[in-house]
């Protein structure tokens, strides 16, 4: 059975008797993405009534250190595309909280913070604009986490370089829903890693058959 993030192609395996399978690490991967996600897009959408740095723990040790470990554990299982994708969001969380730790206290006026964070957005997005396409060899869930992570990354980084407020909440809510996606496919991967078959649906891959035949 396929982990998560695995392609559902082919792939040679040899057998080592006597050594355990490892668990697919993805789904902790997407729940650490997904609860960060949450929280500091439930603060981008003007939602929360705190101090706004409820993601910023969450950010070092949940959506940083655990989805850097399942990338880490996806180098092992030779998975290019999860190991890729959770070690550079991993690396994605711990960079914005040491920017909003290190970084932000240096800036002269907030302009210079948005500026910023549109730069390192837009970053993002080009990462994530290729793992968006790649995904379509994955199953449709992940897709989905990425597309409307492309989109969630698309309004803020023009939101923060044109300052404009409306579009950053935009962000806020379209995070959101990419947290809601990433959850859902995080707990497709636990449940259907425990019971051995597809209790929750992920779907097949979307890509063509003349370049699904090609990676195989």
């Amino acid at each position: 059975m396929a982990t998560t993030f695995e392609s559902t192609r082919p792939v040679q395996q040899t057998e080592i008797i006597g050594i355990p399978t490892a668990a697919d690490p993805a789904p902790l991967g997407l729940a650490a993405f997904a609860l960060t996600t949450f929280l500091l897009s439930a603060h981008n959408a003007g939602w929360t009534r705190g101090t706004g740095n409820d993601w910023l723990g969450y950010a070092f040790a949940y959506g940083g250190a655990c989805q850097l470990l399942a990338g880490m554990w996806e180098f092992k299982n030779r998975n290019v595309f999860g190991c890729t994708a959770f070690s550079t969001y991993g690396g994605f969380w711990i960079g914005l909280g040491l920017y909003v730790e290190l970084g932000a206290g240096a800036a002269k006026n907030a302009t210079q913070v948005t500026n910023d964070l549109g730069w390192i957005l837009l970053a993002f997005f080009i990462f994530n604009t290729y793992m968006l396409l790649w995904s379509l060899f994955v199953n449709k869930a992940v897709l989905v986490v990425f597309f409307t992570l492309e989109i969630t990354e698309l309004l803020l980084f023009i939101g923060n370089f044109a300052n404009t407020a409306n579009l950053v909440k935009a962000g806020g809510v379209v995070g959101v829903i990419t947290a809601a996606a990433a959850w859902y496919t995080s707990a497709a991967g636990v449940v259907n890693g425990m019971a051995g078959r597809h209790v929750l649906f992920v779907g097949k891959p979307m890509s063509f058959p003349a370049a699904r035949a090609s990676l195989n």
